[in-house]
C-alpha cells in the first residue's frame, strides 16, 4: 500500500509517501515539502491572515496533485498548534476542505504528545523499558513519560520555538536581559510538568524528537543527516548550555551557517536551546538520545496497525514473503474540492 501523509507543521508543510505492508518497516517513497511559517501570517488578533491561507492552500492543492500522480492508496493529512492554537482555525480547516478537497485531521497537544512517544516506542523497541521523551515544534513542547506503546502521562505547553522567538526574542542579536527573561519564563511554565514526569523515576531511556533537536545535536557534535537514521546521536546538557552563550551571541545570519540549521530555523534556535536546556535540567537528564521517528511515523505507523488488524487477510508469519495482500481494504481517494 502506498500511503501519504500530509503534515502542517508551525515552519513547514511535508508531504510524505511511504509503501508499507502489515509487519514491513515503513519505506519513504518520495515527499514533496515546503518551508511555511504559518506564525508568520498571524495578524495581531492571533487569526491566519488571507495571504497565509492562499499560501496554505496551495501547497495543500500541490500536494494533493503529487499524490495522485504516484498513485497514492490512502490518505492522510494533519496540523498542530500553527492552526490549532490560532484564532480562525476553524474557519481554515472548513476552508482547506471546500478548497482542496483534503480534510485535515487537528490534534491536540496531548495527542502530539501520545503518539510521538508511540513512534520512539517503536524505534527504540521493548528493551528501552522506560522511556521519556521531549518534543519541540514550533508552538509547543511536548512531554511524556510511559512504559507501554503510549505513555502512563504526557503534557503539552506553550514552550515552542517558533512562538518564544516571536514573543520574547523578536529582534536579531537579543540582550543579555531578553535572554534571562526568556529562560525565568521557560523555568516557571516548566515547573508543574516536570515536577510531575520526575515522579515517575530515572527513565531507561530519555529521547528527543523534532527538527530543532536535531539541530542542536548537530551543531553540538552529532553525524549529519547524510550519515542516514541508524547513526546514534545524543545531545548533551552540558554542551548545549555552552551553546546557548554562543547563540546568544550570534546573528541569524551566523547561526544560518551553522551544519545541520535551516535559514528559517535560523532565529528560532536560540529559544529552542533555551527550552532543550531548561526542561533536561529540570527533568535531571545529562544527555537525551535522539530519535529520528516523531509524530508523522506515529501516525503513520498507527495508520498501518488499523490496516493490518482491520484486514480480513489473516495474520502471517512467512519467511521471505514481500508484498502481502491487504484483503478488502478499501482504497481511500482524495476528495473533489467543491465548486
Amino acid at each position: 500500500m502506498r500511503l501519504g501523509v500530509l503534515d502542517i507543521g508551525s515552519n513547514t508543510v511535508h508531504l510524505l509517501l511511504v509503501d508499507a505492508y502489515p509487519g514491513a518497516r515503513p519505506v519513504s517513497y518520495a515527499s514533496h515539502k515546503r518551508p511555511l511559517s504559518l506564525v508568520r501570517y498571524l495578524n495581531e488578533y492571533g487569526a491566519i491572515t488571507e495571504e497565509g491561507q492562499q499560501e496554505l492552500i496551495a501547497f495543500i492543492k500541490e500536494a494533493a496533485e503529487f499524490a495522485q500522480s504516484h498513485r497514492v492508496e490512502d490518505f492522510m493529512g494533519f496540523c498542530t498548534s500553527a492552526i490549532r492554537e490560532s484564532s480562525n482555525g476553524a474557519a481554515v480547516l472548513e476552508r482547506v476542505t471546500a478548497e482542496t478537497g483534503v480534510s485535515l485531521m487537528e490534534l491536540s497537544g496531548e495527542e502530539e504528545a501520545g503518539m510521538t512517544f508511540y513512534s520512539v516506542r517503536r524505534w527504540f523497541g521493548w528493551s528501552s523499558e522506560s522511556i521519556l521523551n521531549l518534543d519541540m515544534g514550533g508552538g509547543s513542547l511536548e512531554l511524556a513519560v510511559g512504559t507501554d506503546e503510549f505513555p502512563q502521562v504526557a503534557y503539552s505547553v506553550p514552550l515552542g520555538a517558533g512562538r518564544l522567538t516571536r514573543e520574547w526574542l523578536p529582534n536579531d542579536l537579543p540582550s543579555i536581559k531578553e535572554v534571562k527573561e526568556l529562560r525565568t519564563y521557560v523555568r516557571d511554565v516548566l515547573t508543574d510538568p516536570t515536577t510531575e514526569l520526575r515522579q515517575y523515576g530515572k527513565p531507561t531511556l530519555a529521547t528527543a524528537t523534532s527538527k530543532t533537536f536535531r539541530s542542536l545535536s548537530r551543531i553540538t557534535g552529532a553525524a549529519p543527516s547524510g550519515e542516514g537514521p541508524y547513526v546514534k546521536r545524543v545531545l548533551h546538557r552540558d554542551s548545549l548550555k555552552l551553546w546557548v552563550n554562543r547563540l546568544t551571541a550570534m546573528s541569524w545570519e551566523e547561526r544560518a551557517e551553522l551544519p545541520g540549521v535551516s535559514e528559517i530555523r535560523a532565529p528560532q534556535l536560540l529559544a529552542g536551546a533555551i527550552v532543550a536546556h531548561e526542561a533536561m535540567s529540570a527533568l535531571k537528564l545529562k544527555s537525551v538520545r535522539i530519535c529520528p521517528w516523531a509524530l508523522r511515523e506515529g501516525l503513520m505507523l498507527r495508520r498501518f496497525d488499523h490496516v493490518m488488524f482491520d484486514s480480513s487477510t489473516p495474520l502471517s508469519s512467512s519467511v521471505g514473503v514481500g508484498e502481502v495482500a491487504l484483503g478488502s481494504l478499501k482504497t481511500v481517494s482524495l476528495s473533489e474540492p467543491s465548486a
